[in-house]
């Protein structure tokens, strides 16, 4: 028995020594590294943070989406600005100085009513011309009445009192060539004070003003309009339209007008015009927009118009209340079974009727939360 045991002890001696020698580095160090156990993998697990679990889930209400058929929406700025077949120059063919104005930029104004009065040299010429044109009437009558008068008696040849006849013509002529102009410019015979009254041509409403009291006026072709009267009962909306957007605007097809001024409130136009030319710089063209004024609008309004497509895409639909605003990204609930809920992001349309469309994330037919703030509140605490 004994030369068993020692053979044992010898075998497990020799063992170690081969372990030690094959574990050991240069000058006999054992490498820990080759000597240590293999490494654990540890593998960390985060929660879907989109995922969120409630308790009484049956108290949120599920609503399935709708679908409906939306035509693309093209939005612009403008603003309102008088219709030009609407709108009445105030001009004056009299020069002089502005002695007194009686209306002014803003006011509503009838057809006749007074505007402003000028004094002018130009008038008081015309009076003169009148007057020695009445004069020279007066003499060539009486000289044509003597001639005829000596032509009967046989005194004067018929050259002579034919003379005398064409000279009493053209003084006629003359009398009411200068009468003519006298109205012309404005003025009254029976009142020849030099002053020449300015009328309103049309009803409307003063929308331009280049004069104030004192100033001196000129010929319209030396001076801009002193005033401009525009009916607004019908105003132009021009827009800037991108060139992207162009096709679609199309003519003779309605748009929506908002005024930022009653932002509540939508009137409808029709599109009248279309610019042939883009602005160079900007890209955009210009739209015209006719429609008739419900009493609010004033010229300069800024406005937003908004154009609609011919072919319309078909999108989800489901109650405003289903969508979550939070971070400036919209969100819905879709229910993931049991007790918890989906939170997914989507893209909001426009809101009608307490229905919101669903332009992308979203189908028709999915189910969501109906209340998503309320939902959001009770996944939060």
């Amino acid at each position: 028995m004994k030369p068993s045991v020692l053979s044992l002890t010898n075998v497990a001696v020799l063992a170690y020594c081969v372990l030690s020698c094959s574990c050991s580095g240069p000058k006999g160090k054992i490498d820990e590294a080759a000597a240590a156990p293999p490494g654990v993998q540890v593998v960390e697990q985060h929660p879907d943070l989109n995922v969120v679990t409630v308790e009484q889930p049956e108290r949120f209400k599920i609503v399935t989406a709708a679908e409906r058929e939306e035509k693309p929406e093209v939005h612009a700025t403008g603003a309102v600005t008088p219709d030009v077949e609407r709108s009445v120059p105030v001009v004056s063919l009299a020069s002089g100085r502005v002695v007194g104005i009686y209306a002014k930029l803003g006011d509503d104004v009838k057809k006749g009513r007074l505007l402003l009065k000028v004094q002018s040299n130009d008038l008081t010429n015309a009076f003169q011309t009148y007057a020695q044109a009445k004069a020279d009437e007066r003499l060539a009558s009486t000289q044509f009445e003597r001639a005829k008068l000596l032509y009967d008696k046989g005194a004067i040849s018929l050259n002579d009192l034919q003379v005398a006849e064409d000279a009493d013509e053209k003084a006629k002529v003359a009398v009411t060539s200068s009468a003519q102009l006298i109205h012309t410019l404005g003025a009254d015979l029976n009142q020849q004070d030099g002053i020449v009254n300015v009328y309103a041509p049309a009803s409307g409403t003063i929308v331009e003003q280049n004069v104030v009291n004192a100033s001196s006026v000129h010929t319209p072709d030396n001076q801009p309009n002193l005033f401009t009267i525009a009916d607004l009962s019908r105003v132009w909306i021009l827009c800037d339209v991108y060139e992207n957007d162009l096709p679609a605007v199309r003519l003779g097809e309605n748009a929506d007008i908002k005024l930022n001024a009653y932002p509540d409130q939508t009137f409808r136009g029709r599109i009248a015009n279309i610019g042939k030319v883009l602005d160079p710089n900007l890209r955009t063209a210009k739209v015209r927009i006719e429609l008739a004024n419900p009493g609010i609008m004033r010229a300069g309004m800024f406005v937003t118009a908004t154009f609609y497509g011919q072919k319309g895409a078909l999108h989800a639909v489901v109650p405003s209340s289903a969508i979550l605003h939070l971070h400036d990204r919209d969100w819905v609930f879709i229910p993931a079974g049991g007790a918890q809920f989906r939170r997914s992001e989507v893209t909001g349309g426009k809101i009608e009727n307490g229905m919101q469309v669903i332009l992308n994330g979203l189908k028709a037919g999915q189910q969501v939360v109906q209340d998503a703030l309320a939902l959001n509140a009770e996944s939060g605490q």
